[in-house]
């Protein structure tokens, strides 16, 4: 296929899963019922961040035809435009305006295995990243894992087809028995299984890679760290947080993926990943620390005057709120150093190194001892094949040596 004509399919595919999103939405309008459908609206308007994947996927297929991981980034958009569209179309022709559309029951069963599709398809991206290709031939069993667990939830599905109709599209939904209902458990059981060792892929293949491999691997790392440790979180949120921003945030968090994903295969800025995830870290902990420490000074005010039940006193907060503002600059420096110890070990060695040679630069006054010395420091902190280094010439009529004998000082590797 060439490049102009992958890139229509790409740029197609996307349109389509665009439209489908809009005809839901219009759809989603048009509800008489909001309670009680195992689709909420927050739901819809975050199915909204699959338009990235779609929009990624369509770039990389543009500009890289050939490369699998745009072609299954436009699948994720389509896949989730029309498990959207299905949804908003079943409900309205079952719930809203019940006989107005004609295939909503048929659509309402598709709904009902359609995250297989997805589950098949995080777990290629994660085994086929960033190369195209599992990490070796050995892994494919798991591509063949995913295809049957998912194809037995398809087949499990079958169950509820004579059950088809408003009742699938309800929170609490039908749950048949059967033959059909066991394969489709063990189907399910085998594809999470799949995806968990697509996952453990990645990590065997950071371990081996290098160099722009590995840069790659560190941006969707990074993301899937991000949504795994931050969806947990979200559940902690106040009851009184509307589902809505619930909702918004669990989006937020997948849309990394198809951002970073995108980064990565079209090498954008690459090597602004190690910073990325260097604040990322240090503003982690710290915002963890000064929330900490809030708490636990309000929490003792609180029990020194009146106990938490009452109102805390505004000199109290004010002085919650001043005790975090001291705290904050040497929290980050000591938070900074920490972390670059522990997971930039070379830029830290990088800034001892020079901050020793700057302690030794005010009391050596032997030139060539200092010119040797800031080789050898350029040596072990930048790590170039060769260095060589340049001394003014002295002024003409100086007893040193003239300018036009001046020769470089060379420090070779």
């Amino acid at each position: 296929m060439s490049r102009r004509t992958a890139a229509r399919l790409g740029w197609s595919l996307f349109g389509l899963s665009a439209l489908l999103l809009a005809v839901a939405f219009v759809l989603n309008l048009r509800r008489t019922q909001y309670a009680d459908l195992s689709v909420t609206t927050g739901e819809l308007l975050g199915q909204l961040v699959f338009v990235l994947f779609g929009w990624f996927g369509a770039l990389i297929v543009s500009r890289r035809p050939s490369h699998p991981i745009g072609w299954l980034l436009c699948a994720f958009g389509l896949a989730n435009g029309l498990a959207a569209f299905a949804s908003e179309y079943a409900i309205y022709g079952l719930v809203s305006t019940p006989g107005a559309a004609p295939g909503a029951a048929a659509l309402a069963w598709v709904t009902s295995w359609l995250f297989a599709v997805n589950l098949a398809l995080l777990t290629t991206l994660l085994l086929l990243f960033p190369s195209g290709r599992p990490p070796s031939p050995r892994w494919r069993w798991v591509l063949w894992l995913a295809s049957v667990g998912n194809g037995l939830i398809v087949i499990g599905a079958l169950a509820l087809w004579p059950l088809r109709g408003a009742a699938l599209l309800q929170t609490d939904g039908p749950e048949p028995g059967g033959v059909l209902a066991e394969l489709g458990n063990v189907g399910f059981l085998a594809a999470l299984a799949a995806l968990l060792v697509a996952g453990a892929s990645l990590v065997v293949r950071f371990r081996r890679a290098r160099g722009v491999e590995r840069q790659q691997l560190k941006w969707l790392l990074y993301a899937v760290a991000i949504a795994v440790l931050g969806t947990p979180l979200l559940s902690l949120a106040p009851s009184r947080t509307p589902e809505l921003v619930v909702d918004l945030a669990s989006a937020l968090l997948i849309a990394l993926i198809p951002v970073t994903v995108g980064l990565a295969i079209l090498k954008y800025r690459l090597y602004d990943i190690d910073r990325l995830i260097n604040r990322t870290l240090v503003y982690g902990l710290l915002t963890a620390l000064l929330a900490s420490v809030y708490a636990l000074v309000v929490l003792v005010l609180g029990q020194l005057f009146g106990g938490l039940g009452t109102n805390l006193p505004n000199w109290a907060v004010a002085a919650a709120t001043l005790a975090v503002a001291a705290l904050f600059r040497p929290a980050r420096r000591r938070i900074q150093q920490g972390v670059d110890r522990r997971f930039n070990r070379r830029k830290y060695d990088a800034a001892k190194t020079i901050e020793a040679f700057s302690a030794r630069l005010r009391d050596q006054i032997d030139l060539d001892t200092l010119a040797s010395e800031l080789l050898a420091v350029v040596d072990q902190t930048m790590q170039p094949t060769r260095d060589s280094l340049w001394l003014r010439p002295s002024a003409s009529g100086s007893s040193s040596t003239a300018r036009s004998e001046a020769r470089p000082t060379t420090w070779s590797y």
